[in-house]
């Protein structure tokens, strides 16, 4: 490739992992076939994406895959008690998984072992990488250097069966950082700040590159905070040059060879001089302020300063019910020590935490130094609960019981995300996101609304005190402990291997292919809902309880769009059934509608699908008789995710004919015969009393993709083109 110009350090990493070389790639327009390094999945998706590599008949996985247990794990007791019971009701899946790891060559990480994001960067991330991941915060590992990206499990087929994978060339957003981050403002308060300059919308169709001389002052999980919320703003991926940081980090995880190359050639490991971005924001760390970002969503910022007057006029609830550290985006070392640092000051004072605590080590890895270093006890001295090293809380799995539900409450996490219901299922629960030493602080003093920086606690003897500076170590003095080796490696003779799928099973289901196109346009479309609002993958495809069906596509269907609100009514999960006149729950009237043969179409608003990378949210609607989703725009892996399925990711050409819509409508899509890249469709819409309008509607559907529409599914076009090959 010849492009005549500097490259941005994006550029460089995605350029250099092209299928052709030779391709002209044009930011935003051209569709690029690239080779990445490796892919990595977690149980909840890998399990559809194995049962769909299956299907391709495939003997092994092309290139380094490996699948990590982090998402079955419900918590409740604590770390000991849930990692049992988790081992147990989840025995079929584990083994299900460990199997077919074995058989198709796959590297397989226990439960116990820790989340997917952090295994990543401990142990596979490298400067100047490109991977993919079936988790929307897989751009964790852009904190040293590489290109990784969230993906539906059908992308992730592609790459593991030996083809290429397709992405829309980013455009590239470029974050200036300056200064150095002083007081209480941390890695976390500069994704906090951004987000709420982006929205959760602004970096769609864009990678994120951090520059500028303030990147060197953060540390490298820092970088990976920073760049694994990238995905709440609807980036691409998000990416910070190689530095020394980086390579401390590499050579305190034992890669000591990738940072002396790192090092050698670290000029190729940046951006160029001079390199352009589609947009540039400026962020002084020197003068940044701690954030509060929510409630029930991640880019309603709060610089702290102006957070309890927030509190007070929003009318919040304004105690403390619990306070949660860890997860994917900040359950490092330094993060944790930073946060034992503040426990530490309110003990030598004799104050205990008066929220609940919950804390969440990010690997096994992470787990066992920071018991060797006696921060776990300080952590229980304060009355913490250390939960197991998985996703637990975050995804939903928390099994919550001091708040009854539908209690209006506030809990404050170090978390990623913060849509209504997503962390207990509980649509009262008011959320914010902020960094591990304020949730820490807010936990000790039991107020939403307590300010460290000017607000004091009381110490036992009655005295009052305010908390200092929080400090701790960016990696730990004696060295990383790797506690238990729950690695279990791939198998160099997988022969007598036998992967078993119980055709009795509740949690597994082997897959049949989709049909294809019938080469006719869809005429007289019932609208099974319009979406009204924000309509995320957890309201498409909810996790929590759900998270056990993941490998059973028509058990998991029973949870199919419950969360979204339907117009119409206002409501939830109460949709009216043409057929019928009779209102039903979303997925009965979808199963209805398949059982008389008639096919159905989504209509939804901005933004639909934005979150988790979850393909369910896709194969839900296609299994169950759908065929087109309607909406304003996209977020980008879930349109991506509906192509793949053999859906219809449609826009409206003019937005505004959303509101020109409703919900007793019939839709028919008019041009499929005719279906090519670039040219928009048509819906004519009829209205119950006969009047119709015409409606026109857009697509980003390349010539390939429009193969998996006519094929019914991508599977189904790489099943056949397999078959070609051999025949």
């Amino acid at each position: 490739m010849t492009l005549d110009r500097p490259l941005t350090l994006a550029e460089k990493v995605v350029y250099g992992h092209l299928d052709d070389p030779t391709t002209r790639a044009v930011r935003g327009e051209t569709y690029l076939k690239l080779r990445p390094d490796r892919v990595a999945m977690q149980d909840a998706t890998a399990q559809m994406a194995t049962l769909q590599f299956i299907s391709a008949g495939l003997p092994t996985t092309q290139v380094p895959t490996t699948v990590h247990c982090d998402h079955l794990i419900a918590a409740q007791e604590g770390a000991g008690e849930d990692l049992a019971r988790a081992k147990s009701e989840n025995a079929e899946v584990y083994d299900f998984l460990s199997s077919a790891s074995s058989k198709y060559g796959m590297g397989f990480w226990r439960p116990g072992s820790g989340i997917i994001h952090q295994i990543v960067l401990e142990n596979y991330a490298f400067p100047g990488g490109l991977m993919i991941g079936t988790d929307s915060h897989t751009p964790n590992a852009g904190g040293l250097g590489m290109v990784a990206v969230g993906v539906g499990g059908a992308d992730a087929v592609d790459v593991m069966a030996g083809l290429p994978w397709e992405l829309k060339a980013p455009k590239i957003i470029g974050v200036k950082l300056s200064g150095k981050l002083t007081g209480w403002a941390s890695a976390k308060d500069v994704i906090l700040k951004v987000a709420g300059i982006l929205t959760v919308k602004g970096g769609t169709g864009a990678i994120i590159e951090y520059f500028g001389e303030g990147v060197d002052s953060l540390s490298c999980t820092g970088m990976g905070t920073i760049c694994n919320m990238g995905a709440e703003i609807g980036a691409t991926t998000s990416i910070f040059p190689y530095n020394s940081r980086m390579g401390d980090y590499l050579n305190a995880t034992g890669r000591q060879g990738i940072a002396s190359l790192a090092e050698t050639y670290s000029e190729n490991l940046r951006a160029d001089d001079s390199a352009v971005y589609d947009q540039i924001i400026e962020v002084d760390l020197s003068t940044l302020e701690p954030h509060v970002n929510g409630p029930f969503t991640p880019d309603l910022a709060h610089p702290l300063s102006q957070f309890k007057a927030a509190v007070e006029k929003q009318g919040w609830p304004p105690e403390l019910t619990v306070g949660l550290i860890g997860s994917c985006t900040n359950s490092s070392y330094e993060d944790m020590s930073r946060s034992a640092s503040i426990v530490r000051q309110a003990l030598d004072k004799g104050v205990k935490s008066k929220s609940l605590f919950n804390i969440t080590p990010g690997s096994e890895q992470v787990r066992a130094t920071i018991a060797r270093d006696g921060i776990i006890d300080t952590f229980e001295e304060t009355g913490g609960t250390v939960l197991a090293n998985a996703c637990g809380p975050c995804i939903g799995q928390w099994n919550r019981s001091d708040v009854p539900k539908g209690t209006p409450n506030s809990i404050v996490t170090s978390f990623n995300r913060n849509f209504s219901m997503r962390n207990d299922g509980n649509p009262q629960t008011h959320t914010f996101i902020t960094s591990p030493e304020l949730v820490t602080a807010m936990a000790l003093s039991g107020r939403l609304d307590f300010n460290p920086l000017t607000d004091e606690l009381t110490a036992a003897d009655g005295s009052s005190f305010k908390l200092e500076l929080p400090k701790g170590d960016e990696l730990p003095a004696r060295g990383y402990d790797p506690g238990e080796d729950t690695f279990q490696p791939p198998m160099e003779d997988a022969s007598a291997v036998k992967v078993h799928v119980d055709p009795s099973s509740a949690r597994l289901q082997l897959l049949e292919p989709f049909q294809a196109w019938n080469g006719s346009d869809y005429e007289d479309l019932p609208i099974l809902i319009k979406a009204l609002g924000k309509c995320t993958t957890d309201h498409i495809s909810m996790a929590g309880p759900w998270l056990k069906y993941r490998g059973h596509l028509d058990n998991i269907s029973n949870n199919m769009l419950i969360g979204a609100v339907n117009a119409e009514n206002g409501e939830i999960n109460s949709v009216k059934n043409s057929l019928t006149g009779e209102y039903g729950a979303v997925p009965d009237v979808a199963r209805a509608y398949k059982a008389a043969g008639v096919q159905w179409v989504v209509v939804g608003d901005e933004n639909y699908g934005e979150g988790s990378s979850r393909e369910h949210a896709a194969l839900e609607p296609r299994h169950l008789g759908g065929v087109a989703v309607l909406v304003r725009s996209f977020a980008r892996i879930h349109e991506t995710n509906l192509k793949k399925q053999g859906m219809l990711p449609l826009t409206f050409a003019t937005p505004e004919d959303y509101d020109k819509i409703d919900p007793e409508d019939k839709l028919s899509i008019t041009g499929l015969s005719t279906f090519a890249p670039g040219v928009p469709l048509s819906v004519v819409v009829k209205k119950p009393g006969g009047v119709t309008l015409n409606v026109t509607v857009n697509h980003t559907f390349n010539a390939d993709q429009i193969e998996w529409f006519k094929a019914g599914s991508a599977l189904n076009k790489i099943k056949s083109d397999l078959l070609s090959k051999s025949a």
